[in-house]
């Protein structure tokens, strides 16, 4: 005689189903795809502010969790506290799966921001940008402008700069509406003469049309005018964000000959990123476990990433290259976009719905 099954309570079949439908959510999320969100204008107008997109880890490899203590579903702390979501007791090597292909030049890439060194590597926040270079390349920018092994480099089609637009009248938000300019794309002057507005070269042209507009300029910064906050030491070198380089993107099996100009362009890079344990420079010459070295060879692939708002993003002019352990995944396509400004159905942007992202 068989004994009758005991029913599940439906306190019970709730439990077990969110089990697992979070066990399920963690695998496909740590596996296949994540959603991300555009939170800043660095990528405008390629991707919106507001735009929600998926992620796909298999195009570059599913990267094998550092910190596999932690809450499923989290990052960096428990939802709406200031709790850690993780223990790092247990930190396992840097390992990826096999992907379906590499990081491709001009490939949007979702990335943890290299220089949040107070956590662990993928636990870092998550960025987006255009991989404008990758190991090998020898990158330069002039006046803007993304020059790869001495050639032009391919332009994002909505890539934006920032321009001086003066005009004696006082302009509504709608006049820069009328033009694609979002009311986040423009400040006016505190003289009144115009306004510093972010645009493409599209709505450029056509702002140059209009009656109420006298003049429009790029705002460049000038050639050999360096800056001390560019990568990797734009007073040393005389680089600023839209004059940088030349200067070879590095890759696994690069070699280097230790002197002056390679140690200010890449002791940071190996010091921070190639898991080094006694690794110091001193009076330009570089010692590894106490030992001088003459030459030194990467281990790791790096990328260059930049911003399509190339005027209002911090990127990889800015704090250096993206290591391939930080690569989270290829920017695959929306499958939402919200406009803050906008209320109710109307801050649906439909027509960016399901769309691919180049």
């Amino acid at each position: 005689m068989t004994k009758e099954k005991k029913k599940k309570s439906a306190t019970r079949e709730w439990v077990d189903a969110l089990v697992f439908a979070v066990i399920a959510a963690s695998l496909i999320r740590w596996l296949l795809l994540e959603p991300f969100t555009i939170p800043t204008g660095s990528m405008e107008k390629s991707l919106l502010v507001g735009d929600f997109l998926f992620v796909s880890k298999m195009h570059y490899g599913t990267r094998i969790p550092k910190t596999p203590l932690q809450v499923p579903l989290t990052h960096q702390k428990i939802w709406g506290t200031d709790l850690k979501s993780y223990s790092d007791a247990i930190e396992l090597p840097y390992f990826r799966l096999p992907g379906f292909t590499s990081i491709k030049r001009n490939d949007v890439v979702v990335f943890n921001y290299p220089a949040e060194y107070e956590y662990p590597v993928d636990l870092k926040t998550n960025y987006i940008k255009r991989a404008v270079a990758v190991p090998g390349d020898i990158l330069e920018i002039k006046k803007g402008q993304v020059y790869i092994n001495g050639e032009l480099g391919d332009n994002p089609e909505k890539m934006q700069f920032t321009y001086d637009v003066l005009t004696d009248k006082n302009l509504s938000i709608e006049f820069f509406e009328d033009y694609g300019i979002d009311r986040d794309s423009f400040y006016p002057f505190s003289n009144g003469v115009g306004y510093m507005v972010s645009a493409t070269d599209e709505m450029v042209e056509n702002l140059k049309k209009s009656p109420a507009i006298k003049n429009v300029t790029k705002r460049l910064e000038r050639e050999d005018m360096g800056e001390s906050k560019i990568f990797p030491d734009g007073a040393y070198f005389g680089w600023n964000r839209d004059n940088w380089g030349p200067m070879e993107i590095p890759g696994e099996g690069t070699t280097i000959q230790i002197n002056e100009e390679t140690m200010a362009k890449y002791a940071f890079t190996i010091e921070k990123y190639e898991g080094l344990d006694n690794m110091e420079v001193r009076d330009n010459k570089l010692f590894i476990d106490g030992q001088q070295v003459n030459s030194y060879t990467f281990k790791q692939n790096y990328y260059f990433m930049m911003g399509d708002n190339r005027h209002d993003s911090l990127d990889s002019r800015y704090w250096g290259f993206v290591p391939e352990d930080h690569v989270v995944g290829k920017a695959w396509f929306l499958w939402l976009s919200l406009d803050k400004h906008k209320s109710m159905f109307s801050k649906i942007r439909w027509n960016r719905f399901f769309n691919g992202i180049d």
